[in-house]
């Protein structure tokens, strides 16, 4: 298992960082990548990497590919008139057992396939998206989170944060059913600036009920069998790292939320813990977790970190950063492409390598003392309008 030491001693080989050696990598790897990237990223690629304007012919005729490109339209052809999408059989037994939606598969893959859409520059009215939303936003509680899909007991602030990022991405940040889910998010974040699964992970973290397996947790939960649940009892603990990291990333798909200081206590928070364990046995406990790539990102990693922090406008000027861009770049393969942990896959390792290049090309602007994330997207718009 990898630990927080090897991790850093990996790092250790990267030469003494300059905005030069940095900006010849994010160019030499987008050269590349632009030769081989689908339609998407191409765009991603063209607009915000190489600047150029969307009235380009390039840029024009990439965003016509990705109005016709074929693995969007065939997740919005699979979808369901009522917004959801087919599931397995066995899963589909196992949610028939219990209350039903949004508790199982069927809201996950709602989440994640919405994800995918957003990546793959879907808008709200095409196919049943719309549909989609409005189903989930039927599940809203009237405290204002969305319950399920792996729980109905416990609220779940990841997956709440996960839904926000649909919302806001597909143009829904004002509604005002949005709006109560951004402030359920922000009447129950901590102290410490993160977010923890309530009930939950607290009373998990005691250690007399640390060994309890979770289902006879949650049965003892149901029957009442729980000491009363106070969550300033627990402010002392830590919060969870990866529930924090998706609750700030859900905030980060807006322009708005991240001037707020909730937002920026919160990306504080993991900022503060790069490359440490996660207090929680339940959720992506060991060090390892931050050198996972993965896509799509689920429940966070440290490149999923860096892009939020680089975003928000975190740069060179941090020293909590340097560590973590030099495991970034010792990270890149021989061919100038980041791969996905454990089996690369090519298509995966196009998007991975896209949100490398990004933060990297972010980290040099800021070495520079040039505009980067948030504020120079911020610049480009108000010259648009």
């Amino acid at each position: 298992m990898t630990s927080e030491k090897d991790i850093l001693h990996q790092s250790d080989s990267i030469p003494t960082m300059d905005a030069d050696s940095i900006q010849k990598i994010v160019e030499e790897s987008s050269r590349k990548l632009l030769q081989v990237a689908c339609p998407p990223l191409r765009y991603y690629l063209l607009t915000d990497l190489m600047a150029k304007s969307e009235q380009e012919p390039i840029v024009q005729r990439t965003l016509d590919e990705c109005r016709h490109y074929p693995p969007k339209l065939k997740l919005l052809q699979t979808m369901n008139g009522d917004g959801t999408w087919p599931i397995p059989k066995q899963r589909r037994l196992e949610e028939e057992k219990g209350p039903g939606p949004p508790f199982g598969w069927t809201y996950i893959t709602m989440l994640r396939n919405l994800c995918l859409l957003g990546d793959m520059r879907a808008e709200r009215t095409e196919g049943n998206i719309e549909q989609a939303l409005e189903r989930i936003l039927g599940w809203q509680t009237k405290e204002g989170y969305i319950p399920g899909p792996w729980s109905t007991d416990f609220p779940l602030p990841h997956y709440n944060g996960f839904a926000l990022r649909k919302f806001i991405r597909y143009g829904l940040e004002d509604d005002p059913r949005v709006r109560r889910l951004s402030r359920w998010l922000f009447d129950n974040q901590r102290p410490d600036g993160g977010w923890v699964v309530l009930c939950l992970e607290d009373m998990k973290s005691r250690p007399d009920y640390r060994s309890v397996p979770h289902d006879d947790f949650v049965a003892m939960y149901r029957k009442g069998q729980l000491p009363e649940y106070r969550p300033e009892d627990y402010y002392d603990v830590p919060s969870c790292i990866w529930t924090t990291m998706m609750v700030v990333r859900g905030f980060c798909q807006s322009y708005d939320l991240p001037k707020r200081k909730e937002v920026l206590r919160g990306t504080e928070f993991f900022l503060d813990r790069f490359f440490k364990k996660n207090h929680y046995m339940m959720f992506y406990h060991t060090a390892e977790s931050w050198t996972n790539l993965r896509y799509p990102v689920y429940f966070g990693n440290g490149l999923l970190a860096l892009d939020l922090v680089t975003w928000l406008g975190f740069g060179a000027e941090d020293p909590r950063l340097e560590k973590p861009i030099r495991w970034l770049i010792s990270a890149r393969g021989q061919d100038g492409f980041w791969h996905e942990s454990g089996r690369p896959h090519p298509e995966k390792d196009q998007w991975i390598t896209e949100t490398a290049i990004s933060v990297l090309n972010r980290y040099q602007q800021s070495m520079r003392g040039l505009p980067f994330g948030r504020e120079a997207e911020l610049i480009k718009m108000a010259r648009k309008g």
